[in-house]
């Protein structure tokens, strides 16, 4: 996964002179469960038809030019490793902040389903 490379792409977007903001999520592997376990690793499954339809769905709402996203799925990953890469680009700061938000959260709740290893 390559941040820079990511934001490269949007930036070649033939509307990104219309973008006051580009905002990025890094999502790594934490080295506790949510109920405090330590975790050693985990993998992603990737729903890749429902995330195509909910990027796609997403890039519609108004002042957004690009949305990307990179999911290191079906591999095992460790602790401090990247897991997901969500770059949102628009108009002005409520609007990508937002639609980041959304997005992330509707991968996370309907696209991704993760395995955690615990110690």
């Amino acid at each position: 996964m390559d941040i820079g490379k990511m934001t490269a792409e949007i930036r070649r977007h033939p509307e990104f002179s219309k973008a006051g903001m580009v905002l990025v999520h890094n999502g790594v592997v934490r080295g506790s469960s949510r109920d405090g376990r330590r975790v050693t690793g985990l993998r992603v499954a990737v729903d890749r038809e429902r995330l195509e339809r909910i990027l796609a769905e997403q890039r519609k709402r108004p002042g957004i030019i690009d949305i990307r996203v990179e999911i290191d799925a079906d591999r095992d990953l460790a602790v401090g490793d990247d897991v997901m890469l969500l770059a949102v680009a628009g108009d002005i700061r409520e609007t990508v902040i937002a639609v980041l938000a959304d997005t992330l959260n509707l991968i996370k709740k309907t696209v991704t389903a993760k395995t955690e290893y615990f110690s």
